[in-house]
């Protein structure tokens, strides 16, 4: 799909004649996720930005996905918990993404 001024122009125009079951604003990470979820549960969904997808806080990320360990030293074992259990469903959404990068 190409992304082009006059693409945007299109896809707003054709929101307009459809009925959503979810209209998401602002395309960072939680707005792409969120729609990502919500179109493959069979919603009809539409995101907007207001600059291009990511242009935000998600441009400025850096694009790891956390192991938790830091947390283990302050035996924060929920945050731990929480954080391979977020790591696992990236891993399982999107098992192209996330890449071991060994330390040792």
């Amino acid at each position: 799909m190409e992304f082009s001024k006059e693409t945007r122009r299109l896809a707003i125009e054709r929101m307009q004649d459809r009925q959503l079951d979810l209209l998401i604003i602002g395309g960072g990470i939680t707005g792409a996720g969120v729609a990502l979820q919500a179109a493959a549960s069979g919603m009809e969904t539409a995101l907007i930005e207001m600059q291009d997808f990511a242009e935000g806080t998600s441009s400025r990320s850096t694009k790891l996905v956390h192991g938790g360990l830091r947390y283990l030293k302050q035996f924060d074992v929920e945050v731990v918990s929480d954080t391979v259990s977020e790591r696992a469903v990236v891993q399982n959404i999107a098992p192209h993404i996330p890449k071991p990068d060994p330390m040792l």
